[in-house]
This record gives structure tokens, C-alpha cells and sequence, in this order.
């Protein structure tokens, strides 16, 4: 995300005495930097650390990397989907299957794992694979290229706007239980709520 902070002073794990330990510990864990997984396999992780980067406009390697986490996470549990359009597969092997696709689109562009490629190139084939106009090869076959594209989007946007960083930046104040908010008129803010500056 290139950008010009509002909240250049204001972090939000400031303020994570006032929550509970249940929350307090979901939240500081948010900025740990794991790095086994229990679903991806290396190239999968390295191919997704390229994509959400660029997908996000941030390449700082905290935050992608717990996006990497989020995204293995939610394949190792595979709890359900809730709702699946037809003739989209199972999101393990919808991902599974699509990052393959998208490391081999990288080998026909330039001979190279998509990770390795150049920026522009990526950006070229993540546009491709968004709007499903891709060239279909064999290892496209069954896996929507939009609904590829759609999936890895969620679980990017999910996982980036939960990292406490990303708080900070966006002027969140965090969870507000225990403690709640006093002040609800338009336009008034609570003491602890971020303030943003020029």
C-alpha cells in the first residue's frame, strides 16, 4: 500500500491493555512472522508472497507473510466454504491447482517461476487471470481463472486489513470490548481513537 499516512504517530497495540486477553493474544500473534506451513508447498508460498504483494501494493514482508499464514491456515483447516458457485472446485484444490497455473504462466512468459518474474509481467498476467482471458492451458483445466482471482483477493483483503499495522495506518483503534465507545455524535472521538494529522 504506497501511501501517505493519516496517523503517522498512532499505533494501535498502544491501546491493547484496555482489551481482553482472549483478544489481546489474537492480536499480538497477528505480528509474529511464521514461516512453516501445513498446506503450501514452498513454491506455492513464494508464488502467492509475489502475487498478494502486488495485489496489495505493499511489499512489506511482515504483512505478506501473515497473509501467507492466513491463506495457509484456511486451507489446512478447509472448514467450508459457505457458498461455492457452480463448476468452481473445492478451495483446496482450487488454489492448489491455480497457483500452479499461475508458477507455469510464468515459465511460458519468460522461462522463469512467476515469483521471478519482473514486476510488469506479473501485473500483466494477474490482469489476464482476473478478467479470465488468460490463454487456457492444461493446467488451467477445471480451475475458473476468475474465480481463482476472486478467492485469492478475499483472503488477501481479509488478512491485510486485520494486521494491527494496517490498523495503525487506516486509524482503527482495535477492538473496542471491553471497553467501548463513549462519544457516538458524528464528527466526536473518544480519547483513545486515532487523530489524524496534515
Amino acid at each position: 500500500m504506497k501511501n501517505h499516512p493519516y496517523y503517522p504517530t498512532y499505533n494501535v497495540m498502544d491501546e491493547q491493555k484496555e482489551w481482553d486477553s482472549h483478544t489481546r493474544s489474537i492480536v499480538t500473534a497477528r505480528l509474529t512472522r511464521e514461516h512453516s506451513y501445513r498446506f503450501l508447498t514452498p513454491v506455492e508460498a513464494e508464488t502467492l508472497r509475489a502475487w498478494c504483494a502486488l495485489l496489495m501494493d505493499d511489499h512489506r514482508g511482515d504483512i505478506i507473510q501473515y497473509i501467507i499464514c492466513h491463506i495457509d491456515q484456511t486451507l489446512t483447516e478447509n472448514k467450508g466454504e459457505g457458498q461455492r458457485k457452480v463448476n468452481v472446485p473445492p478451495i483446496q484444490i482450487l488454489l492448489r491447482q491455480g497457483l500452479k497455473a499461475i508458477d507455469e504462466a510464468g515459465w511460458i512468459e519468460n522461462s522463469r517461476p512467476f515469483f521471478q518474474l519482473d514486476e510488469s509481467a506479473q501485473r500483466q498476467i494477474m490482469l489476464q487471470i482476473s478478467s479470465a482471458s488468460y490463454p487456457p492451458t492444461e493446467a488451467w483445466e477445471g480451475i475458473p481463472q476468475k474465480a481463482l482471482f476472486h478467492k485469492l483477493l478475499q483472503l488477501s483483503v481479509e488478512a491485510y486489513y486485520s494486521h494491527p499495522l494496517v490498523w495503525s495506518e487506516i486509524g482503527f483503534g482495535g477492538p473496542a470490548y471491553p471497553r467501548g465507545y463513549v462519544r457516538t455524535d458524528l464528527g466526536q472521538l473518544d480519547p483513545w481513537e486515532a487523530v489524524s494529522e496534515p
